[in-house]
């Protein structure tokens, strides 16, 4: 599995998963700047949603979130492929169908999804296509935070203070989209994103006050930062708007964390306790 850009290429396709923003995006920036067309896909992968209950908000959010996404890649000269179907089938299936060189998509190191990153790598390896990963969801990953003795820290307090002590500018640094997306280009294959009932579930209410993918995120976000400096002394407190509200957004990568941080880390570094409290 390559994890950086190679030799350019002439089709690519970006494969979304928790990271459903069109902004800041690790593996849409690295596959517009390596080729000359960039197709861009959601699996709805059956088997993750074959098992939820048929009710689920997640399936909900992820959806709304998707009709976003898909807006947003369509006002930037691509749009966005959706399917309802097995992964690890479907990546192979798709980058034969529209002829890529490669598939570019970001870690996911939960231990199904690295199984099945396997196999789509195997796969793919097999149709002489590639498949290359990158690191979006997190500052620091896998080895890049490590106790003296190089093992992983087991204690939340000196993992932060390390945390805090390796941060800085390069691991805070953008992934711009814009100024790439001359890149991205569209296809008959991406005919909207599909409702609840037409994936087998049933409707259901999202909280009003998440908004919809990365413009809720965007909203909250906005909202947060006029009270971060209290974020310390009200977040325990539940009549209280304290916390930002944007955990479900980082699940989905409806809003970047390299956004997140960024921000955080500059009123930190302006002596603001409740920006470095959020921050860690």
């Amino acid at each position: 599995m390559n994890t950086s850009a190679a030799r350019p290429i002439d089709r690519a396709l970006v494969w979304f998963r928790r990271d459903l923003r069109a902004d800041d995006h690790a593996a849409l920036h690295h596959a517009l700047r390596s080729a000359r067309q960039v197709f861009c896909v959601f699996i709805l992968d059956r088997e993750i949603l074959d098992a939820l209950p048929r009710a689920d908000r997640r399936v909900a959010f992820i959806l709304d979130a998707l009709r976003v996404l898909d807006e947003d890649l369509r006002r930037l000269g691509g749009a966005l492929i959706v399917r309802h179907a097995v992964a690890s089938d479907e990546i192979p299936r798709l980058a034969a169908e529209l002829g890529v060189q490669a598939v570019f998509t970001n870690h996911d190191d939960e231990p199904p999804a690295l199984a099945r990153d396997a196999r789509v790598a195997e796969r793919l390896k097999a149709k002489g296509c590639e498949l290359r990963t990158f690191k979006d969801h997190v500052i620091f990953e896998r080895s890049e935070v490590l106790t003296a003795t190089g093992t992983p820290y087991g204690v939340f307090t000196p993992y932060k203070n390390a945390w805090l002590r390796k941060v800085n500018d390069f691991y805070l640094r953008s992934y711009p989209i814009e100024r790439h997306a001359g890149a991205l280009a569209t296809t008959p294959l991406a005919a909207g994103v599909p409702a609840l009932a037409d994936i087998g579930f049933e409707a259901v209410t999202v909280s009003p006050h998440l908004g919809q993918g990365s413009r809720g995120a965007q909203a909250l976000l906005d909202d947060f930062l006029d009270r971060i400096d209290a974020y310390d002394r009200q977040r325990d407190f539940p009549a209280v708007k304290g916390p930002s509200y944007l955990s479900v957004h980082l699940r989905f990568g409806t809003v970047s964390i390299r956004q997140l941080a960024r921000l955080a880390h500059a009123r930190m570094q302006g002596g603001d306790h409740g920006a470095e409290i959020w921050l860690s």
